[in-house]
């Protein structure tokens, strides 16, 4: 079970974070110190990768990352505005407020990866690429052979023991059959 981030930990967090680097938005500092200042609005802050995907999130961009300075995100609109942003975070504060922090190899940053939370609006094949999916089917069609192999070839033993020529011929036909089948498929070895 995953702890839940305290708003104490987040506001220990952004802290931190304002110490030690500098925003390419004065606004982004001025919304920071906003959320430090309200212990309540706090409860509903999340730390998220990609927050593009949440229906009300910020990205916040420090000097020492090469993305954008500040994107705000509600129901697929974007803007730049930072003072709109702040208005509506200051208006609406009992919704949740997903927030990015980009700066330098914050993938990497234990401080940042304590109060990070999973992302609930990623869609499911996000992290799947292509490859992936052509690796994952060819995957479940040579098991799906392998399996129907093994079937034929116990019934195929079973015909043999029961000395059923009928039975063999069909089963020995459908091998072939399967053989041929699995051996029109990318990247198939047959062995």
């Amino acid at each position: 079970m995953i702890t839940p981030v305290t708003a104490q930990d987040k506001k220990s967090f952004i802290q931190w974070f304002l110490n030690h680097y500098r925003l390419k938005k004065r606004e982004s500092v001025w919304i920071l110190n906003y959320l430090v200042n309200h212990n309540d609005l706090l409860d509903n802050v999340h730390f998220v990768r990609d927050v593009k995907y949440c229906p009300r999130g910020i990205m916040m961009t420090s000097h020492c990352s090469e993305e954008v300075p500040f994107r705000f995100y509600k129901n697929h609109l974007v803007t730049t505005d930072a003072e709109k942003s702040f208005h509506e975070i200051r208006l609406n504060q009992n919704e949740p407020l997903y927030l990015q922090l980009n700066f330098k190899k914050s993938n990497q940053h234990s401080y940042y990866a304590s109060v990070l939370e999973e992302n609930p609006f990623i869609p499911v094949d996000y992290y799947i690429t292509n490859d992936d999916k052509d690796l994952t089917n060819q995957l479940l069609s040579h098991s799906l052979y392998e399996y129907k192999k093994n079937k034929l070839m116990d019934e195929i033993d079973r015909a043999l023991d029961e000395m059923n020529v009928e039975k063999f011929q069909q089963l020995s036909e459908e091998f072939k059959k399967l053989k041929a089948t699995f051996s029109h498929q990318p990247d198939s070895k047959e062995e």
